[in-house]
């Protein structure tokens, strides 16, 4: 239960920062295009986090390792951080994309998704079981975040937005997964510098063949492009990655979709946002169900045992 707790705490965290850059999002896309913020967005990011690595590394309290041994953990690191760049990549984008004609809100429930994603995955490629506890907490976080995200028929459309939106919560669940692997064998420090290197890249080199970017437009999205890159990027996604090193990646997964509930509260408490009581509905049911995920298995098995009692009583 501490280790279970131990890395709650980090993806919980990386959910706050999120649910804040929601609101970066969007409005960045007022003075910027799409490859843009996202490539200078990793730009900063691997900025932050270049330095950082060198730091971590250097005072590391790892056992020296052989030159044989670097060489392997460097070859480890360099495909975990190209495999999980472009799911980076394909993520951040088909997600920046669809704000352009798609409500947040109905983004947000649609890229939550990737909390259904990966435990199927994880069934399908690695074959690890889902408990029937988690299996339970991750239906009753999709059914709060739909309560949360989701108003009364706006599903009954379904476009390029949606569909894009969708798409990118397969590669985020995707790279939850490649990080669930490799977090616990390498520094997740340099693995986050890494991932954005490589994303980055590609998000600039789609930059200027596909868009034509200004100075004074990326000056004018400099706080929107300042947060997503130092706090949502840098800072967030190595506290997943820490995270990642001591959870299970189904229930950080749920904890990481809390990003849409944080949201939806700092559009209230900042932008004076109303929440309907259906949407704080929504909001007390995502919360139930981590809190339900994160009960120690023995707890589950004794309210099983209690109800198997009072049903032959």
């Amino acid at each position: 239960m501490t280790k279970q707790l131990k890395g709650a705490l980090p993806c919980f965290l990386a959910a706050v920062i999120w649910g804040l850059s929601f609101v970066f999002q969007t409005t960045a896309m007022d003075t910027v295009r799409e490859f843009t913020f996202s490539g200078v967005r990793m730009v900063l990011a691997v900025l932050v986090l270049f330095p950082a690595s060198v730091l971590s590394e250097k005072f590391s309290k790892a056992p020296p390792m052989s030159a044989e041994e670097k060489r392997q953990a460097r070859k480890t690191l360099w495909k975990a951080g190209v495999l999980s760049g472009v799911c980076l990549f394909a993520g951040f984008n088909l997600q920046q994309f669809a704000f352009v004609d798609t409500p947040t809100g109905k983004i947000g429930f649609l890229t939550a998704q990737y909390m259904v994603i990966v435990p199927v995955l994880g069934t399908v490629f690695f074959h690890k079981k889902i408990e029937a506890r988690i299996g339970f907490s991750v239906l009753l976080a999709v059914f709060g975040n739909f309560l949360l995200c989701i108003q009364k028929g706006s599903l009954t459309s379904f476009g390029r937005g949606e569909l894009l939106s969708l798409s990118c919560s397969l590669f985020f669940a995707l790279q939850i997964l490649i990080a669930d692997y490799y977090a616990a064998r390498i520094n997740v420090i340099s693995l986050s510098c890494v991932q954005f290197a490589v994303a980055g890249a590609m998000s600039l080199v789609c930059m200027f063949v596909f868009e034509h970017p200004t100075v004074p437009s990326i000056l004018a999205a400099a706080p929107e492009l300042l947060y997503a890159g130092v706090m949502s990027s840098a800072g967030a996604f190595t506290l997943q990655l820490y995270g990642q090193k001591h959870t299970d990646p189904v229930l950080a997964s749920m904890l990481l979709c809390l990003e849409s509930v944080f949201s939806a509260l700092f559009g209230w408490m900042l932008l004076h946002q109303s929440l309907s009581a259906r949407e704080m509905t929504g909001c007390a049911i995502m919360f139930l169900a981590i809190i339900l995920a994160l009960l120690p298995k023995e707890i589950w098995l004794r309210l099983f045992h209690i109800n198997s009692n009072k049903q032959k009583g």
